[in-house]
């Protein structure tokens, strides 16, 4: 199906998420270049889904070469890493800039995020076992792994929540895993398995934020029964006010920030000492972010229930 870019695509802005969400390098750089680039695409009739296995595809060959213990490889790696970033930005922004977005596209986009950093994570794994033990680097790898899926996926839904609260996103951007699992079991592993295995990976991805953040859940659950055709001004400002704070943390949790760790380390020769920035300073950073977020949730939870009762 032959793409149509909507209106005003000159405008930069109109293929971000929104601008208090996106972190500085994104603003002034990913999504500069990624607009150029979607703009391109789009006159190419490449698919979002085309460009996010384009930036895969360079991603997982940046974490291969983060294996060798040569500088030279490495920062070749840094730069394919650096392409793929922009064409993780490129891949939405495109969606947004010819109005071809979809649910199935966004999982598409995170299953290739996520197959990216299980490259670097294994690479640097092999990489770091010439200076200690299998059994001691291993575990240190796979930890630092997992912390770094929660942390994204936490990081995903207070943004994507965000969003949804306070810039009047559609409920379709923002599914609970309850009506998830309702498409899900619609679908037949016979007829329909990659639509089906693509779902069962949202379905997890969602379990996950929403264990992560229950009082949040609880809080959009109940923004949809009492409030099922929009969320009203007064609510979208509460939410706005308390939750807008939390970005500049809430950015050091994301890609920019762990590449650029990334690839000061590795200059120095050092990528061990990511695993463990990764399990002690993120994962603090994660659960104080947490903490705050469920308190925010629960006041609010509270002022809706008033609301509601006194209605």
């Amino acid at each position: 199906m032959r793409a149509q870019i909507v209106e005003r695509p000159s405008v930069v802005e109109a293929t971000y998420k929104a601008r208090e969400v996106e972190g500085i390098l994104d603003l002034y750089f990913y999504r500069k270049i990624g607009f150029w680039l979607a703009q391109l695409f789009a006159k190419l009739k490449i698919t979002p889904a085309g460009v996010s296995l384009l930036g895969g595809v360079c991603g997982v060959v940046a974490g291969h070469l983060y294996y060798y213990r040569d500088l030279r490889t490495n920062i070749a790696g840094m730069i394919l890493h650096v392409w793929a970033n922009a064409l993780d930005n490129a891949d939405g922004q495109l969606a947004r800039l010819t109005a071809s977005g979809s649910r199935e596209g966004r999982v598409i986009d995170s299953l290739f995020d996520h197959l990216i950093w299980v490259s670097i994570y294994v690479h640097l794994g092999l990489r770091c076992l010439s200076e200690g033990p299998f059994l001691a680097i291993a575990p240190l790898a796979f930890a630092a792994g997992l912390s770094h899926g929660l942390q994204g996926a936490a990081a995903d839904y207070y943004r994507t929540c965000y969003l949804f609260f306070v810039k009047g996103r559609t409920r379709d951007d923002l599914n609970s895993s309850a009506i998830l699992r309702s498409d899900y079991r619609k679908l037949s592993w016979r007829h329909q398995a990659w639509h089906k295995l693509l779902l069962a990976l949202h379905l997890n991805f969602t379990r996950q934020q929403e264990v992560l953040s229950p009082r949040l859940k609880r809080l959009r659950e109940m923004a949809d029964r009492v409030f099922p055709n929009q969320i009203p001004d007064w609510l979208q400002m509460r939410y706005e006010n308390a939750a807008r704070p939390t970005f500049k943390w809430w950015s050091l949790l994301m890609t920019n920030t762990r590449m650029l760790l990334l690839f000061a380390l590795l200059l120095i020769d050092q990528p061990i000492w990511y695993f463990w920035i990764e399990l002690t300073v993120f994962n603090l950073l994660l659960i104080y972010l947490v903490l705050r977020q469920e308190n925010m949730s629960q006041s609010l939870l509270t002022l809706v229930t008033t609301r509601r009762d006194s209605a």
